[in-house]
């Protein structure tokens, strides 16, 4: 299969678009004892968390209490019996890391702020529609369950799906291409027949008033 039958027209690897370290690794399979381990625990928490009726903050809340509570105990503790302070990092933001931190917000914002305004003045109806898919499919999924589900699921499908991807890429490819080239057809008809004729009848009615 050439290159301008790959998705996106890739041509690298899938291994290598993840990264092609330990993540990707992990992602792919190809080390299958951490990513059936990853499973595993997450599995496991999701059952506590439902059967204990905990959320994620209450949870995290309570961890976070315990361990300041055994610090605290045991900074004091050291300071009258004359022990050693508990072994704790650094604990310090340098003005680079924030900086970088800022920038990328900075920038993501940004793009942001951007596409809102051009979906919003009409400019990128590609875009507009786009969006819509997305905040329809958010809301659907949103409805249907809860967030520590949906990260459990979220977490399922990223460790699944591009291992069986990479295995089956060959056959997902033409199929995928084969569609996107018909909802292309059907875009360009939808826009000759409907937005096209919309859009010139704005242009119409802004120059008659």
């Amino acid at each position: 299969m050439g290159s301008s039958d790959r998705l996106f027209n890739r041509q690298r690897t899938v291994h290598q678009i993840l990264g092609g370290g330990l993540v990707a690794d992990v992602m792919l399979w190809r080390q299958k004892n951490l990513t059936v381990g990853i499973l595993s625990v997450t599995l496991a928490a999701w059952v506590v968390f439902e059967l204990s009726g905990y959320t994620l903050l209450s949870l995290v809340s309570s961890v976070f209490l315990l361990l300041v509570s055994i610090l605290f105990l045991w900074a004091k503790s050291a300071a009258i019996l004359n022990r050693p302070a508990p072994p704790l990092p650094n604990l310090y933001l340098s003005e680079e890391i924030v900086n970088e931190v800022a920038a990328f917000i900075r920038t993501r914002t940004n793009t942001l702020l951007q596409v809102s305004q051009d979906i919003a003045l009409g400019k990128d109806s590609r875009m507009f529609f786009k969006v819509a898919a997305y905040l329809w499919l958010i809301s659907v999924v949103g409805g249907l369950t809860d967030f520590l589900t949906l990260g459990y699921i979220s977490l399922v499908i990223v460790l699944t799906v591009p291992g069986l991807y990479e295995q089956y890429e060959d056959y997902i490819d033409r199929y995928v291409m084969m569609g996107y080239r018909k909802l292309q057809l059907l875009y360009m008809k939808l826009d000759e027949e409907c937005i096209s004729k919309v859009q010139k009848w704005i242009l119409e009615k802004r120059k008659l008033s």
